[in-house]
Formats: structure tokens, sequence, C-alpha cells
């Protein structure tokens, strides 16, 4: 079953309010969330971060008390998620059997829009929703733009 199917049956399941939007690859960072995956010492995990701001994983690692935390490489992304294009994964660890972080920042923004496993297809819903579907941890995970740590 095709990625999209499989996300839609999903949040259809779980009585999520949502919408989709079709567009060109071409949204801006600030507009959609980003899922970093990462392996530490407990296994492969999804971050789930402000696409224009970078994760700062030394901070990661400490908060979440794993001794080695690293990015998944390019391999092991097209391994875990072989129905999305790389970098369009959906932050929903359900779907791979994988916990989901979502940044402490972002857990307090009315809206979220992620990637569906293209880099045309994304989601829209409330935060709340997304939080109450996929029960993310939520922790400091995104770095402070440099503007505004001056």
């Amino acid at each position: 079953m095709p990625l999209f199917e499989r996300l839609r049956e999903f949040l259809q399941a779980h009585q999520a309010g949502y919408t989709h939007s079709v567009h060109q690859p071409a949204l801006t960072a600030s507009e959609v969330a980003k899922t970093v995956v990462v392996h530490s010492d407990a296994g492969y995990a999804m971050l789930v971060v402000p696409a224009n701001r970078p994760v700062d994983f030394q901070e990661v690692r400490i908060e979440l008390g794993f001794e080695q935390l690293r990015l998944a490489t390019e391999y092991e992304l097209g391994k875990l998620f072989p129905d999305c294009e790389l970098g369009a994964m959906p932050p929903i660890g359900a779907l791979y059997r994988l916990p989901v972080y979502l940044d402490a920042g972002m857990a307090e923004e009315r809206l979220i829009a992620f990637h569906a496993g293209s880099h045309c297809d994304v989601i829209h819903m409330l935060t709340a929703e997304y939080r109450r579907v996929v029960q993310p941890a939520i922790v400091p995970l995104a770095r402070a733009d440099a503007a505004h740590r001056r």
C-alpha cells in the first residue's frame, strides 16, 4: 500500500482532523516541519523540528540521556523509509515503529505542516491534534537562530 494511503488511513483511524495539499516542491523552510532521523544507543528515532532551525545534536543527546547520537545516513533512510522521497518522511512514528520527539517550541505552535512521503504532498493539522494522535515526547531540540542568540 502506498505511504500516503497508509498515512491517510492512520489519521482517519485516529479521527484526526487534517487537510492535505499538493504543491510544487518549493515550500520554504519555515513553512513545513522537518523530520530528522537519528540513531542513538537506543536505536532510531524521529525528531520533529522547525525546518528553518538546526538541531543541536549535543544538547539533544544530553536531554534524552543517550551516550551516542548521530544523524541517520541516506542509506539508512532508504532502508527505513523505502516508500518516501529522501527528506520527506512524515513524522508519524507509528507507521515505522519509531519514537517521535517534538521540539518544545513547535509544540506550542497552533498549526503544524509536514511532508507526507513526497516533497509535493503536505499534511496540515492543528498541533494539538498532531500531539494527540502521535503522542510525541516534547523536548527542546532546535537551536535558536544566530540572530536570536545575539
